[in-house]
């Protein structure tokens, strides 16, 4: 009995050992940026089930075809690992997303009105046009905003709500009156509905201080039923694989309540259709019940244990973040002061803080000021000095203005930061009422960098900025904003290769995951894609435009068009049918 138990264990050690040398796909004729530095270059790349196999020339990867291998002529295209994203709403942004006309990359107001007036026109009664977030004027051609009349003009009796960042938004007049917003409407907290000189609201909506009146309208507008959700959900998740995503820190969001929110993903993991790497952040939603709230998840999750035994574990819950009390938010408007938070905001951060660290969460907050990141600091350290962090991951969101003294502060706590574009977006605000100068290292990324400070790229979508990680890179490299403005530093830009290894690398640091994904190399999880340009070589403006042409995530394609869309799987119809997605898609290159 035990010659025949140990030759079975001979015999399965053999055949494991013999499937990982067989390719299941291999990419040849290709460019590839393998981000390895011991083997920065290569021309093919073999992967067996979910994993890198091999990279080096077409010779030496096509020895591991087999008869089922499935092989792909890259053409000479460029192969870049996977994207991961380190902050993005896509839980949040998928559920509603087939809702939405996307302005992003629009190049023309005048086209952007137009686009309004189609879609005004298609949209059935009851339902509203919506475009929400992700553009400024100064990506348009007249480099100014819409008007309210020209607003109005284009949507006529359907109700339109357009967000401007997380500054304003516009509703048209059939807006106003659906919503009862009238002379005798009240200002909520922290918004302020403008109003003319008779007393009547004129459409806009104005964060002042904080943008709890414009999402909290947003949240008032009719939601698509659950299965269009699922369908939103898949073609959201395949926009990002189309940009060339595979992974996503989702940053939680405003009203997004778990777990009620959460099970069009949860279902998309069953069936097996969730094409993208998944971790996500627990949100707190009402002021006063923080606490309450993550006490209430911590008995629900088991946090330590619900990563499952292997990296194929793609969708769970990382932590709590990115707003952990409601009195700590400040708000990233630059066209207003920056915003004092609450006294009490000590005293209820560290409470949950605690609570998070005792139970080994780790977490993440938005801070935008470094006069926020100072009273953070003051809190994690001294939760530390009661209770130590030993190596739990936490990490700061945006950190536009943080100072040389609170990066050393970040990084004696092995703390990390997510950076955003969305000074790609609100450059021209920061500049306007700050300075030039005060702009030049914001945020000051090669610092950071030198500093050795985990950091990890992303890009804020939705609302606040584009989701296209393209615009992020472009960012990144050249110090541009959307509209063209170099703001920026030389010595805060990086060279191509540093900022795609933020977006990599960089992003997986953040949550200790970076010693099997975000590079090409043998062992490594097979993300990868395949891009419209060559990203190393194309000019500047170029990058903007480039997205996959065919997305590996898991060692599966997911996405494929032009030359690869065969061999990807279909991208269904968008649902409800007056969709603009079925009309415009998602990010927009005209």
């Amino acid at each position: 009995m035990k010659k025949i138990l140990t030759l079975l264990i001979l015999l399965a050690v053999f055949l494991s050992v013999h499937a990982q040398k067989d390719a299941t796909l291999i990419i040849h004729n290709a460019k590839v940026i393998t981000l390895d530095d011991a083997l920065p270059q290569a021309q093919a790349v073999a992967i067996s089930n979910d994993k890198v196999l091999a990279t080096g020339t077409d010779a030496e990867m096509l020895k591991y075809k087999l008869a089922t291998t499935k092989i792909i002529n890259a053409n000479g295209r460029t192969v870049i690992p996977g994207l991961y994203d380190s902050h993005l709403h896509v839980i949040r942004a998928g559920r509603f997303y087939n809702t939405e006309l996307r302005w992003d990359g629009v190049k023309t107001l005048k086209r952007a009105l137009q686009m309004l007036k189609e879609q005004a026109a298609r949209t059935p009664k009851g339902q509203w046009v919506r475009v929400v977030g992700g553009w400024n004027e100064h990506q348009f051609l007249e480099k100014r905003l819409p008007t309210l009349e020209e607003i109005n003009a284009a949507t006529g009796n359907t109700p339109a709500f357009i967000l401007y960042l997380y500054g304003h938004a516009y509703l048209n007049k059939a807006g106003l009156k659906t919503l009862n917003i009238n002379e005798n409407t009240p200002n909520p907290n922290g918004g302020l509905i403008q109003k003319d000189a008779n007393g009547q609201p004129t459409g806009l909506l104005i964060a002042e201080p904080n943008a709890f009146i414009l999402y909290s309208t947003l949240a008032k507008l009719p939601e698509l039923t659950p299965a269009e959700k699922m369908n939103s959900t898949r073609l959201f998740i395949t926009e990002m694989n189309r940009l060339g995503v595979t992974s996503v820190m989702d940053a939680g969001g405003g009203f997004q309540n778990f777990p009620d929110d959460y099970y069009i993903t949860d279902s998309l993991v069953k069936l097996g259709q969730l094409n993208i790497r998944l971790p996500y952040y627990l949100f707190a939603q009402k002021p006063g019940t923080e606490l309450a709230d993550y006490q209430k998840w911590i008995g629900m999750v088991d946090i330590d244990h619900q990563h499952g035994e292997g990296p194929e574990q793609t969708y769970f819950i990382e932590g709590g973040g990115e707003n952990l009390v409601a009195s700590g938010a400040d708000f990233e408007n630059f066209n207003k002061p920056r915003p004092e938070l609450s006294p009490a905001m000590e005293k209820q951060l560290k409470d949950v803080i605690t609570l998070l660290v005792k139970n080994h969460w780790p977490f993440r907050l938005h801070a935008t000021y470094d006069e926020t990141i100072t009273r953070f600091l003051n809190v994690i350290e001294e939760v530390n000095r009661e209770l130590p962090l030993n190596g739990l991951p936490w990490l700061f969101d945006h950190a536009e203005t943080v100072s040389e003294e609170n990066l050393k502060r970040i990084k004696a706590l092995n703390g990390g930061i997510s950076i955003q574009h969305r000074m790609a977006f609100q450059g021209e605000n920061f500049v306007a009422r700050y300075g030039k100068q005060a702009a030049q290292n914001t945020p000051p990324i090669r610092k950071m960098l030198d500093m050795g400070i985990k950091v990890g790229a992303g890009t804020d979508g939705t609302r606040v900025a584009s989701y296209n990680p393209w615009i992020a890179l472009y960012w990144l490299t050249t110090g541009k904003t959307v509209g063209g403005n170099n703001y920026t530093g030389n010595e805060n830009k990086l060279d191509r290769i540093s900022a795609l290894k933020l977006y990599t690398q960089g992003s997986a640091s953040l949550i200790n995951q970076d010693k099997d994904r975000g590079t090409l190399k043998k062992g490594y999880l097979a993300d990868l894609v395949i891009i419209s340009d060559d990203y190393l070589k194309t000019e500047a403006e170029k990058l903007k435009d480039i997205h996959s042409l065919m997305t590996v995530m898991n060692g599966k394609i997911v996405y494929g068009e032009g030359e690869f869309k065969s061999v990807a799987p279909a991208v269904p119809n968008a649902i409800p049918g007056w969709s603009p997605v079925n009309y415009y898609g998602g990010y927009q290159y005209k």
